[in-house]
């Protein structure tokens, strides 16, 4: 029998615009100390690490670790686009599952530049050269930027699928909002309406003004990951466990379909989450808080439907009976997400396991959802990788 994952700690950062940021060592450092803390344990016990960034040359990981202790164990750099954070969480969970280990750090930063997305190499070919075939093919407009072409256009089709709105999205960026008021960790803590959200400059008419869309921000998050024997052996807090966990790549159907919805990760959510409800014999119906990649309003909206937190076309109802937020059936994104948050790549998966452990510890201040006791983690990457994460208090 495997050797069950417990998330004995956790760190972050607050999240800042590029520019107000400390250098990503500082940072990453920054996450690591805190997540130790939290643990109540040395780094000298931690046996290997794994260190995610998106934008960094290669061994990024070691200078970020270096600054907390250089004890010659395993520093494995990760690189899955949006999903890195939770890609280093993945192994670090796999590396303690399989006895290969007791303790293992997540790690994960970004020192991100303003602006759009882009690639920063132009003498080789593209990751996304298919994706971006695909967009132009189904969505045109190449004077928007892609990333709001992908996740734009697969709001578009939802709408045009299932008569879904533009109201609909604003109602799930003031939700953010919300709930990011309680959230000293926050970027953005505003509150804002419905209104607010529409009235906004409009980035591509009828489908997304510019508050549906999250920001680059530059931040660290970590976690230490202990097996539950250690934990009991060391005295450490092992409430809250990692009960299943799957990663999923794109299958035909994301270019086949010629779907925007399927293209930017649909079908990636749909599998790795269903293979995580069949690991664990829990249906989404018994989750009590989700934190999910709200990297755009848009991809939320498809999302709640490819967690099965709703049926399918069923998003729409499921924003207006308020069943996304407190008083619902789920509290989606109970930290603002990336939407309030901001959206470092590296980090964001590991600032997802922050929140959702706090929650399940009930150590969440304001931010806490009340009795919550079963979490879920949705973490995606175009390019592409999707890990859901099913975390549950003990």
């Amino acid at each position: 029998m495997s050797e069950k994952a417990v998330v004995a700690g956790v760190g972050m950062t607050k999240f800042v615009k590029p520019g107000q940021n400390d250098p990503y060592p500082q940072m990453g450092a920054a996450a690591i100390n805190d997540a130790l803390a939290d643990a109540g344990i040395n780094y000298d016990a931690v046996q290997q690490a794994y260190a995610g960034y998106t934008y960094g040359d290669s061994t990024c990981g070691q200078t970020v670790i270096y600054k907390v202790g250089m004890t010659g164990i395993p520093v494995i750099n990760v690189n899955n686009n949006c999903s890195t954070g939770s890609t280093a969480l993945f192994l670090a969970r796999q590396a303690v599952e399989s006895g290969a280990v007791d303790v293992a750090l997540a790690l994960g930063f970004e020192q991100m530049q303003p602006g759009a997305l882009g690639s920063h190499w132009d003498d080789r070919p593209c990751p996304f050269d298919a994706f971006d075939a695909e967009t132009d093919a189904l969505v045109g407009h190449p004077e928007i930027p892609l990333a709001l072409r992908y996740f734009g256009g697969a709001g578009k089709a939802h709408m045009e699928k299932y008569g879904s709105s533009l109201t609909d999205l604003a109602r799930i960026r003031a939700k953010a909002s919300r709930h990011a008021v309680n959230n000293p960790l926050a970027l953005f803590r505003k509150e804002l309406s419905p209104k607010d959200v529409l009235e906004a400059p409009m980035i591509w008419e009828g489908v997304m003004t510019r508050l549906m869309a999250c920001p680059p921000t530059c931040g660290a998050a970590a976690a230490v990951v202990v097996s539950d024997k250690y934990a009991r052996a060391h005295g450490l807090d092992n409430s809250v466990q990692i009960i299943g966990q799957a990663m999923t790549t794109d299958t035909p159907s994301t270019f086949d379909s010629h779907d925007m919805m399927r293209l930017v990760g649909y079908d990636m959510t749909a599998a790795a989450a269903a293979q995580v409800y069949e690991q664990t014999g829990i249906g989404a119906q018994d989750i009590d808080v989700v934190e999910l990649h709200d990297c755009f309003a848009h991809n939320e909206m498809i999302t709640y439907e490819g967690l099965s937190l709703c049926a399918e076309g069923g998003a729409s109802q499921f924003i207006a009976d308020g069943d996304n937020s407190y008083g619902g059936k789920y509290v989606t994104n109970p930290s603002g997400g990336l939407l309030s948050k901001g959206h470092p790549l590296g980090a964001t998966g590991l600032a997802q396991c922050y929140e959702l452990t706090r929650q399940l510890r009930g150590s969440a201040g304001p931010t806490q959802v009340e009795g919550a006791r079963t979490a879920l983690q949705h973490n995606l990457g175009l390019g592409g990788a999707c890990v859901v994460t099913m975390y549950q208090a003990q």
